[in-house]
């Protein structure tokens, strides 16, 4: 939320500075965003009062004034449409600087010299863009200094709430925190009953009471749209980023923001018959006050006469009825609505709104009343009118209802740490607005404030006492606790080691939302309907993840797109998997791989990096976990996200372990992504189990090493020919090394040649001859029965 500082000064005003003002409120939780001045830096500006004027001579969109700026009347030329006599604005005299550092001189326009100018708002750095003069009101002092009369040495604080704190989305929300933290008094403006002068009420059926329980509205007849909103509320309103629109629109704004409570005004002539608060019927359309015609979804709450839908509640009023130049009776409401009925719908039509931003975090359920007499009071005072009987319907059983909660003295010092006296526990929680309904021995019972949906239970009291007391003041100790370690099994490798090898491996590791956009989820994983969200964040969140990839996809993308050309990210996170009726959220890892090999030198070779060099850096981490002669890599072809002849699949036993592979060409121009990307994905469980290291003596004897050269089909996978190879090559065998594959020339079509190194070693004797031949005969007759694997002579 977005506020003047000055304007929270009048409801309290403490003896602090802006900046500890700002500290205070971010230490509390309320969390300051950013602060600007209200306006621009300028000097020698006053309010000036046009005397009379004349067309310039040579010009005609130039007018000459005579303007009066209190000590002297001047001669000041001036090209804005809307000067007309008597009227008071700002001037800035001869010797004036304006922001940007443009200082005004005396100077000869077609002629006609100028000693100063007339300013608009945008001149003054107060608007982006004016139309005309800035009008003051009839009562500004002529040469006052503007800036002391508009108060514009001020800042404008921007919070950022958490959700739970809508009570803190009104100056009066605010200036509550701040009265507590500063132990400083509230000055709380006065709201009266307006006296009715006319009877006209209008009927409400609340047809949907779970989702509007309270509607209140009031009828005022002969109302001047035409009038000015008074400079203050426009100053307000501007400095809280709301522009000004109309007094009425203005009125409504200006509640919301000071009490927290979003109103709405329909032009009383409009509407047909009664209010109706119901859920939207089947195909019903309207169009909202921005123009845009929205076909409403089953589920949405409207505002209703009784021939349509008049607003969409808690987000939109609609054009139909809403208030324009011709308007003359109105209708003021206020309502309450429930969280749940608002939260979402707003998105869900593309949109965002003050209203739908404070009704989806909680608005006070007994506030309509003083809202609308709020309203009323302001457009009387503005635009005038005859006010009629303000009217409340009401679903009782259907309104929240009030809670206690009980708090012990001992519990706060028990979590805290520290022991606060009972008077400032009970001081704090009272200056929040709780009421102490029974003192107990142990602590208290508090009614709590219908502005608070978020305390329900103790601790969230012993929170706020913490939160106003101040965390910074809570005692640094280190726990003691009778700990025993639990025992890890050695089988399983932490997480932390694997993370350690692919960072050395030139990766960087990301951390991706476990929401995704539907449409990315089905370029993935097009077998798999993914679990959607019932209240997705955007449209682009709203389903969970079934892989990890699509994130780190679009991470790439976004690197890339600002001129990284090489890029290695890595990520460990849950995927939801349904299953029926349940949800499988398992461990998974995965990383992506663009552009070159080697970081840019003047020595490195520019190649792309490929499958192997990926493939290379899993192997690496199956090393690491002691996963690696568990895990067979076996070429794959039913990924849909991948390329089917650049991919592998990792098998532990009978079990998927997952994929590695170049991205399939196809999803790689859906995702815009800038080329070839090779990328992995594993379920981590199945890696981070391995084998136990066991020592083994090192031979003293030397090594026999007989080498092979098979010829297979092109077909087979030289992890299995590996595999076959150590089952039939007897006990002593050391090591199986592949150091060349050929084909062409020499080769039939349809196969290939592998050359392959065989190593044995016995621990306590040198190995002859016929116990290797025989060894290398019983692999041959095992390669050639399995996989027709011939010599190649």
């Amino acid at each position: 939320m977005k506020f003047s500082e000055s304007w929270l000064r009048e409801w309290v005003n403490p003896s602090i500075d802006t900046a500890e003002l700002m500290h205070q409120l971010t230490m509390a939780g309320l969390e300051v965003d950013g602060h600007e001045a209200v306006a621009g830096e300028f000097s020698g500006v006053v309010v000036g009062q046009i005397v009379s004027f004349d067309r310039h001579p040579d010009a005609d969109k130039l007018n000459v004034c005579v303007v009066n700026t209190g000590d002297e009347t001047q001669q000041i030329v001036c090209g804005a449409p809307n000067v007309k006599q008597g009227m008071k604005i700002p001037v800035a005299k001869v010797g004036a600087v304006l922001p940007g550092n443009f200082k005004i001189k005396k100077a000869k326009l077609r002629g006609v010299e100028s000693f100063g100018m007339c300013c608009a708002e945008e001149e003054l750095g107060l608007a982006d863009s004016s139309d005309g003069l800035m009008e003051l009101r009839e009562d500004a002092p002529v040469g006052t200094c503007i800036r002391e009369y508009l108060g514009l040495d001020d800042v404008a604080i921007d919070v950022d709430l958490t959700p739970n704190r809508g009570d803190c989305l009104s100056i009066a929300g605010l200036a509550r925190e701040v009265g507590t933290l500063t132990r400083t008094e509230v000055t709380v403006p006065e709201v009266n009953s307006v006296a009715a002068v006319h009877d006209e009420v209008r009927g409400v059926a609340l047809e949907a009471p779970q989702a509007c329980a309270r509607y209140a509205g009031r009828v005022v007849k002969n109302v001047n749209v035409s009038a000015n909103t008074p400079i203050w509320m426009q100053e307000k309103l501007r400095r809280s980023g709301i522009r000004s629109i109309d007094p009425i629109v203005d009125i409504t704004n200006f509640v919301l923001l000071e009490l927290g409570q979003p109103m709405h005004a329909f032009d009383l002539a409009k509407l047909d018959g009664d209010i109706r608060v119901r859920m939207s019927q089947p195909e019903e359309k309207l169009t909202l006050l921005d123009g845009q015609e929205v076909e409403l979804s089953e589920g949405t709450l409207v505002i209703a006469d009784q021939s349509s839908a008049v607003a969409m509640a808690g987000v939109m009023g609609g054009e139909p009825s809403s208030v324009t130049s011709e308007t003359k009776d109105i209708l003021f409401e206020a309502a309450y609505f429930d969280q749940i009925a608002i939260a979402g719908k707003a998105r869900s039509y593309g949109l965002h709104t003050d209203s739908s931003h404070r009704f989806e975090r909680g608005v006070d359920f007994q506030l309509q009343e003083k809202a609308i007499e709020r309203a009323t009071a302001l457009l009387i005072e503005i635009a005038g009118g005859e006010p009629g009987p303000l009217f409340v319907e009401e679903s009782e059983s259907d309104v929240p209802a009030g809670r206690t909660v009980e708090l012990a003295s001992a519990k706060v010092e028990s979590l805290l740490g520290l022991k606060i006296s009972d008077d400032d526990i009970q001081e704090i929680l009272t200056r929040l607005g709780l009421v102490v309904s029974e003192k107990t021995d142990a602590g208290w019972v508090f009614e709590v404030p219908s502005y608070r949906f978020d305390i329900s239970i103790e601790e969230d009291l012993i929170e706020e006492v913490g939160r106003i007391y101040g965390y910074n003041n809570l005692p640094r100790t280190l726990p003691v606790a009778d700990m025993q370690l639990l025992s890890e099994p050695e089988v399983i490798s932490p997480l932390s080691s694997v993370r350690s090898q692919l960072v050395s491996s030139g990766y960087q590791e990301a951390i991706t939302y476990s929401f995704i956009e539907p449409k990315l989820q089905k370029l993935f994983d097009p077998e798999l309907e993914p679990k959607a969200l019932a209240n997705p964040i955007s449209a682009d969140m709203a389903v969970m993840r079934t892989s990890l990839i699509p994130g780190l996809v679009k991470a790439l993308q976004y690197n890339a797109n600002r001129q990284q050309s090489r890029i290695r990210l890595f990520e460990t996170g849950q995927v939801f998997i349904p299953q029926g009726d349940q949800l499988a959220q398992i461990d998974h890892i995965a990383g992506v791989a663009f552009g070159s090999r080697q970081p840019e030198s003047w020595h490195g070779a520019k190649d792309s990096v490929d499958f192997f060099d990926v493939k290379g850096d899993i192997e690496a981490v199956l090393g690491l976990t002691g996963a690696f002669d568990t895990i067979a890599f076996e070429s794959c072809s039913d990924n849909p996200a991948f390329h089917p002849g650049q991919t592998a699949k990792l098998m532990k036993g009978d079990q998927l372990v997952g994929f590695v592979g170049a991205l399939h060409p196809s999803v790689g121009k859906q995702a815009d992504l800038p080329g070839t990307v090779i990328a992995f994905e594993l379920e981590l469980g199945l890696i981070l189990e391995g084998n136990v290291p066991e020592f083994k003596e090192i031979s003293k004897f030397p090594e026999v090493r007989r080498d092979l050269a098979l010829i297979v089909d092109e077909s087979v996978n030289v992890s299995k020919i590996k595999k076959c190879i150590e089952q039939n090559s007897g006990e002593f065998m050391n090591s199986v090394s592949i150091f060349d594959v050929y084909q062409g020339k020499g080769i039939e079509e349809g196969h290939k040649s592998i050359a392959l190194g065989l190593t044995w070693q016995h621990p306590e004797r040198t190995l002859n001859d016929e116990e290797i031949n025989q060894h290398v005969d019983t692999v041959i007759n095992a390669l050639d029965k399995e996989y027709q694997a011939k010599l190649r002579s």
